[in-house]
């Protein structure tokens, strides 16, 4: 593997350089803190692409020149000695290597821009600044003060597509499935964007047609040149496990995980089936019939579970935590739930005919809202507030190469079983825990693709097609929007889903340990104070911070 032999290189060329009796062969060795933040800071300049007229430049020769400056900085970052460290900065040294090993990974494996057309897509994270050109089709007329960066990004679409066609030269076959896919997307987009510009800004027009005219170009030439595109998607075992013991700091390989994540999955079926039994002569969970009582329940789910989780002292609820934003322009406060809020909420931005597609997890919140609104709301709601309210200079950062995925999901989804534990459901139907399980039971079927689209014994389809079959109840939509989106996501963020699984189970470890540090002074307010200030990093490193164990690490050989 390309990785272990270049890591192989470099622990011989440092070995060099010690044996080395000159002192002008001899790097110097660093061991201030300030040290690592000055690299770190280089570190996230070399990650942005160049730009020219708002054209990001992903060629052979930029990704070469960003892979050098990434060797040279590995090279610095090495060379710092953390002795007489705290643990808070031991832990940003090594969440600072972590994210360095993901660019790595991503040169050495990934090479998005070389072996993905999807990376080129607006509607799917498209490559560089562009991608925001199509939130202007929501927001016509445009503003006199973004036309001219409206004019650019459209100019620059056709530029970032025609440097796609020369850049794709390792392109994988289910890479490029995906991308065709949701090109058929990408061109209603612009054809909506072209016409509302028409509309509003006859000046752009021309240059919309363009942007319109090379997504369609685009379209037509991936279908020809699918077939050529014949690399394989997954990543492969080892490559795998190279991602999760370097990058994510995760210390298991895909075959324990596989085995760990089947052995969850035996937990859940077995669970919910008992709670069916339990449940045998309550009637059924009926799912919503209108939008309105939608919007109701949804409301009741946030304003029960705020006060469920203040009377139970389970974590400090912030003044700041923006039920507006959440809901999407509500006028409300955190104290002031009242019916004039409901109602002012619902139906707003919501104007396809009831019910519409009714996915997976519209069929779980329909019948119990609760689950969803916990994970969404306490989960990534107040995570998300804690983080843009952080002003560290590396914890603070926004995490790149999905490094933060683990601990953000894993907690979230860890909520919604353990809150059902610490009672939020008992006022409700008996039935409302089969929702927890069945929503579980699903993650585990998704964690699954995951790990089986890497090891590439599944293609995409082939994902797709499982993880409807395994949905509980036939819930998924066979090759719907939810399969497409969450498949994609997990071919393209490596571990994506499995990571979900395998955080809740962190989050299991990491408090169950911290029980055992404090015994009966162990309490989930402070346990959660704690946990939050360590901020969206690795769970090895949160594990680390809070408990002084660096067991986990170094069994990572860091």
């Amino acid at each position: 593997m390309k990785i272990i032999v270049k890591n192989i290189i470099y622990l011989l060329f440092y070995g060099l350089i010690i044996s080395c009796n000159s002192d002008n062969n001899i790097p110097s060795v660093k061991n201030k803190y300030q040290d690592l933040v000055k690299i770190f800071q280089d570190f996230r300049a070399i990650q942005k692409p160049s730009i020219t007229d708002g054209v990001p430049d992903y060629s052979p020769k930029a990704m070469a020149h960003q892979k050098a400056s990434l060797d040279n900085l590995q090279a610095q970052l090495g060379l710092i000695d953390t002795a007489g460290w705290s643990v808070s900065d031991r832990v940003e040294y090594h969440l600072v290597k972590a994210e360095m090993h993901g660019l790595e990974f991503y040169h050495m494996v990934l090479k998005p821009w070389s072996r993905d057309p999807g990376f080129y897509l607006q509607t799917q994270d498209g490559a560089g600044p562009t991608r925001a050109a199509y939130f202007y089709i929501n927001e016509f007329p445009i503003k006199d003060e973004e036309l001219t960066e409206a004019r650019i990004k459209l100019i620059a679409l056709p530029e970032v597509l025609s440097q796609a066609k020369k850049n794709l030269t390792d392109g994988a076959g289910d890479l490029a499935y995906s991308a065709l896919h949701y090109l058929h997307y990408e061109i209603i987009l612009y054809e909506r964007i072209y016409k509302k510009i028409k509309e509003h800004h006859p000046e752009l027009e021309s240059i919309a047609a363009k942007a319109l005219e090379a997504v369609k170009e685009y379209d037509s030439w991936l279908k020809e040149n699918k077939s050529k595109m014949t690399a394989q998607a997954g990543v492969g075992k080892d490559n795998y496990n190279w991602w999760m013991k370097n990058v994510q700091l995760i210390p298991y390989t895909w075959d324990e995980l596989y085995d760990i994540i089947m052995r969850e999955d035996d937990r859940l079926l077995t669970t919910v089936a008992m709670e069916r039994n339990r449940n045998r002569d309550l009637p059924e969970l009926k799912p919503v019939s209108s939008r309105d009582e939608h919007a109701q329940q949804k409301i009741e789910a946030l304003r029960h579970v705020m006060e469920f989780t203040e009377v139970e002292s389970l974590f400090t609820i912030p003044e700041w935590i923006g039920f507006e934003e959440y809901l999407g322009g509500a006028n409300a406060l955190a104290t002031g739930w009242n019916d004039a809020f409901a109602n002012s909420y619902v139906g707003s931005g919501e104007t396809s005919e009831w019910p519409g597609i009714r996915d997976f997890f519209h069929q779980t919140a329909d019948r119990e809202p609760l689950p969803e609104q916990t994970h969404e709301f306490i989960g990534h709601h107040l995570d998300h507030g804690y983080n843009r309210r952080d002003t560290r200079v590396i914890l603070g950062a926004e995490r790149q190469y999905a490094i933060e995925m683990i601990r953000l999901e894993g907690w979230a989804f860890w909520l919604e079983e353990m809150m059902m534990h610490a009672g939020y459901l008992d006022g409700k139907s008996a039935r409302s825990r089969e929702i927890v399980y069945w929503q579980a039971a699903f993650r585990t079927c998704r964690a699954v693709a995951d790990l089986k689209m890497h090891s590439n014994e599944f293609s995409l389809q082939d994902a797709i097609d499982y993880v409807a079959e395994c949905a509980p109840n036939g819930w998924n939509i066979p090759n719907g929007p939810h399969a497409w989106y969450e498949m994609q996501t997990n071919l393209r963020y490596v571990g994506w889903h499995m990571g979900m699984v395998i955080g809740k189970l962190a989050m299991n470890q990491l408090i169950a340990e911290r029980i055992r540090q404090q015994g009966n002074d162990f309490t989930y307010k402070g346990f959660f104070e704690e946990y939050f200030a360590a901020g969206i990093i690795p769970m090895a490193l949160i594990q680390w911070q809070l408990t002084g164990n660096d067991n986990e690490i170094k069994s990572l050989g860091s």
